[in-house]
């Protein structure tokens, strides 16, 4: 593609795609017809980067319309949004579900990630691919967040609207129905039917999911939906972040930070205006409790954002949502709309004199972007790059400003904090890690969904409740960036520390039992070329060590002996040297799971 405005136009439909987020043009400047004026007017300077941000937006725009980004069609965004040709080219390709090169309107992407390759993904894909015409694109996929009903089948549609249908758990004959008529596909089945607990007395994240009508405003309310943020108002924003502190609540996505310490250097920082952004983009394989609370609790997340947004002193929010989860925009959408028309967001909520409001930013299939810094540029209409830090985003966050970012485990777990009391809260699981965690159980097991258990429950009790089978081979912990541990070492108590000190994460909460019909090397190989394909390739660490990583394994699997002990030992060293030196977590993790594999299940003994 020519990277300067060049001389193809965009079709009437890629214009009237565009128009419909941006309004129509004001000038030839911006691709309208020429006028008079034209030799006075020009955007640029601040009004010009102000408008960036609508990049990724544009392009969403121009694929869920056409299906692909023609030369004309970015080039006229460009235009209308001033970004050089040369920087949107680089954005668009650097996501997953875009195309800049013409391919059908409609894609079905099948996972091919772990779970969906232990449940018979590559045999699907084959089958789909026979029973298909050329009016299809089939794309393997990586983890599409359906994991509880692998193996799973995405199709989309472009249009106006844009249509999508799930196939899960697919067969040939259901992909197939969702690629050529995604109007008659089956319905998806309820977000309940994801959480084996729904309905239980106990239950404190899930307790709304199967029992509230997600669509509901009045049906949330009637179910104590919103008395936290009421609650809120009353403690004033130091208060709640004084609760929220006391509590003990830390970030649910891996990391483990203190979620009061956070909230609470962002609000003292005096630059303003401060951001509060939810991190919905969980593309880790393995995780889907996010997905399941935006589909069957999703004013609670709205309500969660209101209440962290006041204690930070933010107006502006942003809910950064995996693009390979429709229906979650979907509800999302609706519960944002219908809190706005009802006074619970926009310029004074709940008639406390606190303005604030939530946009939804859709990804479009980049690993990286759960990275906040990465996700904080995707945001800004640059590539989903991390950057280094410090400064941290406390203090220079989204468009250089103070900011908070939570995912939405996380953010949910504010509103028991705020209706029972931090001590009360504090009391639930174990003294480091305080109140009920969600779990992804996928895999080899009879009930895989998501649960929710209190901090400290051990591993072999979870997978009970999943209905683990007898040949048990292996257990992930952690998802792709985690590790793998033995059946023999089902005690291991699942709080940060627990894990910690038996050598392995709980990370995001992913838990993947494989049995001993699942070939290990099969699935070191498929871990390792998610994380070569997921690379943004920013630092060299990372984009060199993961294709280095990927080439060893796949000579391990042909070699014995010495050969194979001297692939072993490169991969310990490349291991060693992304983990100690790439910018990231991705890098930082890459080799994880691999290592666990190979010191903990004696994977190529």
């Amino acid at each position: 593609m020519d990277l300067h405005f060049g001389d193809s136009k965009p079709t009437d439909e890629e214009r009237a795609a565009v128009d419909a987020l941006l309004g129509p043009p004001e000038s030839s400047w911006e691709g309208a017809d020429r006028t008079d004026a034209d030799l006075r007017w020009a955007r640029g300077g601040r009004a010009a980067r102000d408008r960036r941000d609508l990049l990724l937006p544009g392009l969403h725009a121009i694929n869920d319309r056409i299906g692909w980004i023609s030369e004309g069609a970015l080039g006229y965004l460009c235009r209308r949004l001033t970004v050089p040709p040369a920087e949107a080219y680089g954005v668009a390709t650097f996501y997953a579900m875009f195309s800049v090169r013409p391919r059908p309107s409609t894609v079905l992407h099948v996972c091919t990630d772990l779970a969906c390759t232990a449940a018979g993904a590559s045999a699907l894909c084959d089958r789909v691919e026979a029973g298909l015409g050329p009016g299809v694109h089939v794309e393997r996929s990586p983890c599409l967040g359906l994991c509880e009903r692998a193996p799973a089948a995405l199709a989309i549609r472009a249009g106006d609207p844009v249509r999508t249908a799930v196939a899960a758990p697919a067969t040939a004959e259901t992909a197939v129905l969702a690629a050529t008529a995604p109007d008659s596909a089956p319905q998806e089945p309820p977000a309940a039917l994801a959480v084996p607990q729904a309905g239980q007395e106990g239950l404190t994240l899930l307790g709304r999911v199967g029992v509230v009508d997600p669509s509901s405003l009045d049906d949330y309310r009637a179910h104590g939906g919103y008395t936290a943020l009421r609650h809120a108002f009353a403690l004033g924003p130091a208060g709640v972040i004084r609760e929220v502190a006391d509590s003990g609540l830390v970030g649910r996505g891996g990391a483990a930070f203190p979620t009061g310490r956070k909230w609470q250097a962002t609000a003292s920082q005096p630059d303003r205006p401060h951001y509060l952004v939810c991190n919905a983009d969980e593309s880790e394989p393995g995780t889907f409790k996010d997905r399941v609370i935006m589909e069957g609790d999703p004013y609670s997340l709205v309500e969660a954002m209101t209440i962290a947004a006041y204690a930070i002193g933010a107006h502006r929010g942003f809910v950064y949502l995996r693009g390979e989860y429709p229906r979650a925009a979907r509800r999302l959408g609706h519960a944002v709309d219908q809190a706005r028309a009802r006074g619970l967001l926009g310029d004074d909520v709940l008639g406390q004199g606190f303005a604030f409001d939530i946009e939804i930013r859709r990804g479009a299939g980049a690993y990286i972007c759960g990275e906040e810094t990465a996700l904080f540029n995707s945001i800004e209409g640059y590539r989903g790059e991390p950057r280094s830090k410090p400064p941290f985003p406390v203090e220079k966050g989204l468009f250089g400003s103070p900011t908070v970012e939570n995912n939405v485990e996380t953010l949910v777990n504010v509103l028991p904090i705020l209706t029972m009391g931090a001590p009360a809260y504090a009391a639930i699981g174990t003294e480091r890690s305080t109140g009920p965690k969600l779990f992804c159980v996928s895999g080899s097991v009879a009930r895989p969904g998501v649960y929710e258990l209190p901090f400290g429950a051990t591993l072999g009790g979870l997978l009970r409740l999943a209905g683990v089978r007898e040949n048990l081979r292996a257990v992930l912990l952690g998802g792709a960036a985690g590790g793998f541990v033995r059946p023999d070492e089902l005690g291991i108590p699942l709080t940060f520390e627990g894990t910690r000190e038996a050598g392995t994460t709980l990370g995001s909460g992913v838990v993947m039992a494989f049995d001993d019909t699942v070939p290990l090397p099969r699935l070191l190989l498929r871990i390792a070329r998610f994380f070569r394909d997921e690379s943004c390739g920013q630092c060299v660490p990372c984009r060199v060590g993961t294709v280095r990583q990927e080439e060893a394994l796949h000579r391990i699997v042909a070699r014995t002996g010495a050969e194979a002990a001297g692939d072993v030992a490169l991969l310990r060293e490349v291991g060693r040297a992304m983990r100690d030196a790439s910018i990231c977590g991705l890098g930082q993790t890459a080799w994880n799971a691999v290592e666990s594999a190979i010191d903990r299940l004696g994977a190529y003994e």
